[in-house]
């Protein structure tokens, strides 16, 4: 075994033992029993351990390029980890953390259902367990949490009742007496802590000034560098959102005029927007683009499609307070179970006719296809299903959401170059979607490095992209927690039509798409800059 893959094999063994829910997610079993442990004296120990092998891969030498690049990405990942818990503190500063490394240590024992059901239970009764003393080591290690952070995990919190619940009634392990109790008492933590964050928020706005939530310009500018591998620093992404705006209205214009002469974009978006599935339906509704998708893409030869299944289905309970809208997960990087999920969050059932409406114009018929290839084919699900695929241990885990959001988001563009879009309605909703992740630019920089407020980043969706208020202030709230992550979709789209063009170029006549498509996935989700260094081309 060569001293880099040492290294390799030392960093991810790490990696679980430090964070035991994400090993869970990417496959490790034998990490299903634990929670991590986040206190002070070991985030002390994990971060001399991760400055020792980062040390060792400076040291390490290699002999190839692509171990190169292999070890260049461990690198930064390594520096990305120490940095988060040096520098942005979410051990310290941020609830949701807490709570939703403690829920999805479940969740993903409900969900990953390549392990037996005994296997599950077990390990769900351990966690079980666990979880009020950690949720109390969490509220003695919080402090100065930005109002925001409380209002998030206060409520994911307590939506994580009912996940427990569902812990009862599947995965009682049957031989366990204490199980029900156990369940119990963690629901008690899950409550009490809600608890102690709002009255820690209370306490704070009666003294004094709210913690910010953002993380400066210095600490923005290491994530671009070091976790998606961009020269460009906040500056120059805040010009380029408020181009990219400027450019994508003017198209939106265009389109409008030829859809409805003499409406003007803005009102044909309201007016579009009505015409949506009801609420029960939207799961078929989106399953179905969801296969469209797939056979298109299949027929037209643009990508190998990898087997692995995709499940459409509603959103769990306790994801809800932060996923508003849609997301997916995809499997675990070493789960023999390669299915992955896309989650639809549908209407409160108490919603009254008004807010029934407000909610499902997001939903509108004409973008239910955009939304269904960046998530599923050739999107997310088809990337991931690629990456985990790959030989090297390194590109299968390892990625940068600039290649991950900025490939579902190229997709988007890319089908419709070929032809997939089936109305001039769909290809107008299409071009909306990116003049909302043009406005995420502006709102990612902002936020975080130049005073923007949280109302003024929900103005800027609802009077730029005409979202709905309430909608607006949910994807704001989940900027606010992950920074330097929304310039990533069309900062990605535009490294990666950048590289498709230098590629071009040196190929000539020879020049193949699915060729291109098929040399960038064997990347895996590493940064668009590392694929143009392994294929040779100049910036």
């Amino acid at each position: 075994m060569s001293e880099l893959s040492q290294l390799v094999d030392s960093y991810f063994d790490l990696k679980w033992q430090m964070d035991p829910v994400e090993a869970t997610g990417a496959g490790m079993s034998a990490h299903d029993h634990r929670l991590g442990a986040f206190d002070a004296q070991s985030i002390s120990e994990y971060l001399a351990a991760l400055k020792s092998i980062a040390g060792a891969l400076e040291a390490c030498e290699v002999e190839t390029l692509d171990d190169e690049i292999d070890r260049t990405a461990l690198l930064n990942d390594v520096r990305v980890t120490v940095h988060r818990f040096e520098v942005e503190k979410p051990h310290e500063r941020d609830p949701v953390f807490w709570a939703t490394h403690a829920l999805e240590g479940l969740y993903l024992l409900l969900a990953l259902l390549d392990r037996s059901r005994e296997h599950r239970a077990r390990a769900a009764g351990e966690r079980v367990r666990a979880l009020p003393q950690f949720l109390e080591v969490g509220a003695e290690m919080l402090s100065d949490c930005p109002p925001v952070f409380i209002d998030i995990g206060a409520e994911v919190a307590r939506a994580g009742a009912k996940l427990v619940q569902q812990v009862v009634e599947e995965l009682d392990p049957g031989d366990d007496d204490e199980f029900p109790a156990a369940c119990a008492e963690a629901e008690q933590a899950l409550g009490l802590f809600a608890d102690l964050l709002l009255t820690a928020k209370y306490e704070g706005e009666t003294e004094g000034e709210a913690a910010d939530f953002a993380i400066g310009e210095d600490a923005f500018n290491f994530r671009l560098q070091y976790e998606h591998a961009l020269r460009a620093t906040a500056p120059e992404l805040w010009r380029y959102g408020h181009q990219l705006i400027d450019e994508v209205e003017a198209e939106l214009t265009e389109l409008a005029e030829e859809i409805e002469p003499g409406v003007a974009w803005p009102d044909l978006v309201e007016k579009l927007r009505k015409v949506h599935p009801p609420g029960h339906q939207l799961v078929a509704a989106y399953a179905a683009e969801m296969d469209r998708s797939r056979r298109f893409v299949d027929n037209q030869g643009l990508i190998d499609i990898p087997n692995g299944v995709l499940e459409v289905v509603e959103t769990p309970d306790f994801l809800r307070p932060i996923i508003p809208f849609a997301a997916y997960q995809p499997p675990g990087a070493f789960s023999e179970d390669r299915t992955g999920w896309f989650y639809i969050t549908p209407p409160a059932d108490d919603a009254d006719p008004e807010e029934l409406e407000r909610f499902l114009r997001d939903h509108c018929v004409h973008e239910l296809a955009c939304t269904a290839l960046h998530e599923g084919y050739p999107g997310h699900h088809l990337q991931f299903l690629s990456a985990h695929a790959q030989p090297r241990i390194v590109r299968k885990v390892i990625g940068s959401p600039v290649t991950i959001e900025g490939w579902a988001l190229y997709c988007e563009e890319m089908m419709g170059e070929a032809g997939f879009y089936s109305t001039l309605e769909e290809r107008f909703f299409q071009r909306l979607a990116l003049l909302w992740r043009g406005v995420r630019i502006v709102a990612d920089v902002g936020l975080h490095t130049r005073g923007m407020s949280i109302d003024e980043a929900v103005d800027l969706l609802v009077n730029r992209v005409h979202f709905d208020a309430d909608h607006a202030r949910a994807e704001v709230r989940r900027y606010c927690a992950h920074p330097a992550y929304q310039v990533c979709y069309a900062v990605g789209c535009r490294e990666l039509r950048s590289l498709r063009d230098a590629y071009k170029e040196a190929e000539g006549d020879d020049y193949s798409l699915s060729r291109f498509h098929k040399e960038i996935l064997k990347y895996g989700g590493l940064p668009v800059s590392f694929m143009r260094w392994g294929m040779g081309l100049s910036d």
